[in-house]
């Protein structure tokens, strides 16, 4: 089994095409993706999916900010596992 190489920069798609893009512009299209997503479906459009290998920490804050951020109580992990 071959590996890809991990990806040290993010990407951000443009035209249909993948490029290497700095974190800002990454994270502020991230942003505006899930914006757009919830303003034209709604709250309930967008959901969040953690890991139960995840500290109680990360889980717990990555419910916080889909509650609070993203406004929705879609969230769910594989902790039944």
């Amino acid at each position: 089994m071959s590996r890809r190489p991990r990806l040290m920069t993010p990407l951000v798609r443009e035209n249909g095409v993948l490029r290497p893009a700095p974190w800002d512009e990454a994270l502020r299209t991230a942003a505006d993706g899930l914006a757009h997503v919830k303003a034209e479906h709604g709250s309930t459009a967008l959901g969040m999916f953690s890991c139960s290998k995840a500290s109680n920490e990360t889980n717990y804050l990555a419910q916080k900010f889909a509650r609070i951020v993203l406004e929705t109580n879609n969230i769910d992990s594989c902790n039944r596992t």
